[in-house]
């Protein structure tokens, strides 16, 4: 694994977990326009990882929005669902 993947995971993996065990998370999609499709079908496909308690996806600025369960789900999974889904998912931040 190159160094640069291990800093990009270290970094999304410092951001997911709060005190309380709560995941909440901002996460840019690229590739998603702005059209209404595609973030319904997205917010599905998030909203059905366990440990996810609510998901928004706004397209008009490519951002999802992820409440849920820092030790069930992580942005790891999260980012392979966006990807699974035909998107690209930039670098979470805390929501």
């Amino acid at each position: 694994m190159s160094h640069e993947r291990l800093t990009w995971l270290s970094a999304w993996r410092a951001t997911i977990g709060s005190m309380d065990g709560s995941l909440q998370l901002r996460i840019p999609v690229f590739g998603l326009g702005c059209g209404g499709a595609g973030a319904t079908t997205l917010e599905r496909a998030l909203a059905a990882v366990p440990g996810v308690r609510s998901v928004y996806v706004n397209p008009a600025t490519e951002t999802a929005y992820v409440r849920g369960d820092a030790g069930v789900v992580d942005a790891w999974t999260l980012m392979r669902v966006i990807h699974r889904a035909g998107y690209h998912a930039g670098r979470p931040v805390d929501a």
